[in-house]
């Protein structure tokens, strides 16, 4: 079923955090070309470049996605350095728990910078060459909680993971024309590093939502890679404009 994934130019932004690795390494085992972005951790970037390259050809590309001219050029360095692209994976994003009467507006900016901003131009500027070569992928990773409108503690994450959606949806009503198939997938809670980073934040309230899944488990960033993988293979041809929920019934 994954077989078309071989040889497929793949761009994967936040590449060395938890579902970013997970993807990369995924893709990587299906032999696709890989571009992994990544912003601060040379030193994971170029383990994960390493790991990576043991299965297939790879290259890493730095890049800060709240700066727009460093997005534009992270685009613009991938197609020129692999000669084009097939699929895109917006996935680096970012989440602070802050109560909403205290979230300043450089905070809701940043996180719509990042969430939003980023996905979209760099959507924008691979488009043209996703419809010269008759076609592409385009898959943006939003949240479960968009479901439940979040809490006023990730108010402005969630509304950002919501604008993602809208401008994914938007996107495959242009793209559609071209083959050009954009999706987005819901993780739910994931047992990543990026939760131990969150301020006031404690394991006290991972384990407290845990329970509200109807598993009543975390999921692995694996199971978000998978999904993924499907979109980007020739098992997603017909499928676009849609939201995908990984989040083991919750």
């Amino acid at each position: 079923m994954f077989e078309s994934i071989k040889g497929k130019r793949i761009l994967i932004t936040g590449a060395t955090g938890g579902i970013g690795s997970a993807l990369a390494e995924l893709f990587a085992d299906y032999g696709a070309h890989l571009g992994l972005h990544y912003v601060k951790n040379h030193k994971k970037a170029l383990n994960l470049l390493k790991k990576t390259r043991e299965k297939t050809s790879s290259e890493i590309f730095k890049a800060n996605l709240l700066k727009s001219k460093e997005v534009m050029n992270l685009a613009k360095s991938f197609i020129k350095k692999l000669g084009g692209i097939d699929v895109l994976i917006n996935n680096a994003g970012s989440y602070n728990h802050i109560d909403f009467r205290s979230l300043d507006e450089k905070s809701w900016q940043n996180t719509f910078d990042l969430n939003v901003k980023a996905p979209f131009i760099l959507s924008r500027d691979v488009f043209n060459s996703m419809k010269d070569q008759g076609g592409g992928r385009i898959i943006n990773i939003s949240s479960v909680n968009v479901k439940y409108s979040g809490s006023g503690k990730s108010l402005h994450y969630i509304a950002s993971k919501a604008a993602l959606e809208s401008v994914t949806r938007t996107l495959a009503k242009e793209g559609a024309k071209y083959n050009i198939l954009v999706n987005a997938i819901r993780p739910g809670l994931i047992d990543t590093p990026m939760r131990t980073k969150i301020k006031n934040y404690s394991e006290k309230d991972f384990l407290k939502r845990m329970e509200l899944v109807l598993l009543k488990r975390a999921g692995k960033p694996i199971d978000v890679a998978q999904m993924a993988l499907f979109l980007a293979s020739e098992a997603g041809d017909f499928i676009t404009g849609e939201i995908f929920t990984v989040a083991g019934g919750d």
